[in-house]
């Protein structure tokens, strides 16, 4: 494993387009009671049941803080009132800030691990998040200069009066225990809640000037992953709409293949619009190789692709059978080379029986993903490459043989000869530092050393 890992780091990457600043809680009991308290355990339970897809105001916020608390699934709503800002500055003390967004925590990522070359790209960039790039040779920020394509530290690169993206999370964990009313509510797994900020000066695009020279960053890198499509808005006050910045992403992977046929990942997130999930999954994942998700997102999509009895069933019991055969139909509609998935307690690769790796390289490449998560949960971050070895040192998790052994049993009830799907259990930490950014990690580590699988068997 650690050949294919040192294989990995010879490759050079691009990420586009979401960087922001993550605004990190510890979220206590104290905190959850208080806010139950300001707000009425009866007006918060009556919220939960409407289910608020987006957070306008701080019952809304509350209740999806407190479904997520309730499941112990990690969750991410749009925040879409920008006055709110002031309502969560003043009741909660940021433990840590840091570098956020998929782009933001993959790109330090893979330059802390030494890889040969980072190219990160974000529409926005300002002196804030700039900084929070790590300051290393290797990780570049494109921008056009006298009409050329120059690559810059980001803390070169940035622009005075870009806005700041802040999403603010709220890490919670197993055990933690408080009351809403008369009901004592007990958190069933560790996990994160992200208040993400979607608001009309962010754009998820490719700007103008650099649009040109994409073809040319295509030729430069190995491989490209892009996420961010949650960032898209139905509509906008000047007229743009969602169709409008899908045609223009659908651009984008074209110029990246246009010199040299790169292989593409998409992260996805959840995206709670569903029309808008929609038109993200119809419009960018048959473009690209590779994507990456976690059970709800799979829920999410069966449910667009309309199996919502499948969805369902993923949502309510969470079995391995209904994850394959929802795997399988996302391959086979979305015309998919390779499907990753990653929950709390296994990984999955999905592909069809034609994929030039063995079903023992697969497992290789999910190996390097959950040791790199482990790493990350271990520590809060990863430094430099010698941090994969603590990954290395985390057991699997309890559930492990279990897992291979419903997976097994789904394999006989499903018809899988005609695919690759591999499983393994994840190493999990028992008490992680921090749970941000775990499933990204994953996704990094997966797409980079199927890379370089692909490429030692001279596959591409």
């Amino acid at each position: 494993m650690i050949d294919v890992f040192q294989d990995a780091q010879k490759l050079s990457l691009y990420l586009a387009y979401n960087v922001n600043v993550d605004a990190i809680v510890y979220l206590r009991k104290e905190h959850i009671e208080k806010l139950i308290r300001e707000l009425g355990s009866e007006n918060v339970r009556r919220r939960m049941e409407d289910y608020p897809r987006e957070i306008n105001e701080p019952i809304d916020f509350v209740a999806r803080l407190i479904h997520a608390l309730k499941t112990g699934k990690p969750m991410a709503v749009p925040l879409v009132n920008e006055e709110m800002h002031t309502w969560f500055d003043e009741r909660f003390k940021y433990n840590v800030e840091r570098i956020g967004g998929q782009v933001g925590i993959i790109a330090n990522l893979l330059a802390n691990l030494d890889f040969k070359k980072v190219i990160a790209y974000s529409p926005i960039l300002a002196k804030r998040q700039a900084q929070m790039f790590v300051n290393k040779p290797n990780l570049l920020y494109p921008v056009v200069e006298n009409g050329e394509l120059v690559l810059k530290k980001p803390i070169e690169a940035y622009r005075e009066n870009d806005p700041v993206k802040v999403n603010r999370i709220f890490e919670f964990r197993k055990g933690t225990r408080f009351k809403l009313g008369n009901e004592v509510i007990e958190v069933p797994h560790s996990g994160r809640f992200i208040v993400a900020s979607r608001f009309e000066s962010i754009r998820i695009e490719t700007k103008e000037d650099l649009k040109p020279f994409l073809p040319k960053i295509g030729e430069l890198v190995d491989g490209a992953i892009l996420s961010g499509y949650q960032g898209i808005k139905k509509r906008y006050s000047d007229g743009k709409d969602a169709n409008y910045y899908l045609r223009k992403a659908k651009e984008d992977i074209r110029l990246l293949k246009k010199n040299k046929d790169i292989k593409i990942h998409v992260e996805f997130a959840s995206i709670q619009d569903r029309e808008l999930r929609k038109k993200v999954i119809y419009n960018i994942f048959p473009l690209a190789d590779s994507v990456g998700m976690d059970e709800s997102e799979i829920a999410h999509i069966l449910n667009s692709l309309g199996y919502p009895k499948l969805a369902d069933r993923i949502f309510n019991y969470n079995r391995i059978e209904d994850t394959v055969l929802g795997g399988k139909i996302i391959l086979d509609e979305l015309n998919l080379e390779i499907l990753q998935i990653h929950t709390i307690y296994y990984l999955m690769y999905i592909t069809h029986k034609d994929n030039p790796l063995s079903e023992d390289e697969l497992r290789q490449s999910l190996e390097i993903a959950t040791t790199l998560a482990a790493a990350r949960a271990s520590l809060g971050d990863i430094k430099s490459p010698e941090d994969f070895k603590v990954g290395l040192r985390v057991p699997y998790n309890e559930y492990g043989e279990f897992v291979k052994l419903r997976f097994e049993e789904a394999k006989r009830k499903l018809r899988t000869r005609e695919y690759k799907i591999v499983i393994i259990p994840t190493r999990l930490v028992k008490n992680p530092v921090s749970t941000v950014g775990l499933g990204d990690t994953i996704s990094a580590g997966a797409f980079t050393s199927y890379l370089a699988l692909l490429r030692r068997k001279g596959m591409y």
